[in-house]
């Protein structure tokens, strides 16, 4: 299993860091049957995140042949207002000098705005590309849900996002869902920012199976949180 976690500028860089060393470490107990790599949209790069301008480097492009988890992270920023709906031009001026390389001013745009820039990349195409393939799989961490949400693609289907963007996620047409993972087949999405380490133990458990997941809990001393969300069973009855 390949999986290639998508930078984008403003990134979150728990969201990346968690499910990254995750999955690794699993690929350390599975004798290299998991894979993990840094990528972006547009090649290799220094990539800018939002949380005080820290920076990953991409080091390739997003490779949907190679590919068999695609994950998506959310961004690091001021926290816009609820229900907000990304606007890619927003705060345009007040970042038109700033290099994409330099960080400055990164870390106090809202978050809306830099998921919405992100919805101007070839991220959007990506994303659908591979939620059309029976083959691949998209993840995303918090935030991250947004990015396919707001470009239409996840009306219908069950996804979880950071709490305080679970109504931005209903606005899109998806059935939000508080909880901290969502499995909706060949899509995964994790709630807060430390979901990503349940989700990247929930991606080794559900590929790999339970004794790589648990050793690699062990070898981080964390113990997975909440249920794995999933639409089986009956529907239960009010409390």
């Amino acid at each position: 299993m390949h999986i290639q976690i998508v930078l984008f500028d403003g990134f979150d860089p728990l969201d990346v860091i968690a499910p990254y060393e995750v999955l690794h470490a699993g690929g350390a107990a599975s004798g290299g049957a998991v894979t993990v790599e840094l990528v972006s949209a547009e090649g290799p790069r220094e990539v800018v995140g939002g949380t005080g301008g820290l920076a990953l480097r991409a080091t390739g492009a997003v490779d949907l042949e190679r590919a068999d988890v695609l994950l998506v992270p959310g961004a690091s920023g001021r926290v816009g207002e609820p229900g907000e709906v990304p606007d890619a031009d927003a705060d345009a001026g007040a970042d038109a000098d700033v290099d994409a390389g330099s960080g400055e001013r990164r870390q106090d745009e809202f978050i809306p705005v830099l998921l919405g820039r992100a919805l101007t990349t070839e991220l959007p195409a990506l994303l659908k590309r591979a939620m059309e393939d029976p083959d691949s799989t998209v993840a995303t961490v918090c935030g991250g849900s947004l990015v396919p949400a707001m470009a239409g693609l996840l009306e219908g289907r069950h996804a979880t996002t950071h709490h305080l963007g679970l109504d931005m996620l209903d606005a899109t047409g998806a059935h939000a869902v508080r909880a901290r993972v969502v499995d909706d087949g060949a899509l995964i999405t994790a709630a807060g920012v430390t979901s990503g380490l349940d989700l990247g133990l929930y991606l080794l458990e559900r590929e790999l199976g339970p004794r790589v997941a648990h050793a690699v809990e062990e070898l981080f001393a964390y113990e997975r949180r909440g249920t794995v969300w999933r639409a089986d069973g009956p529907v239960p009855t009010a409390f």
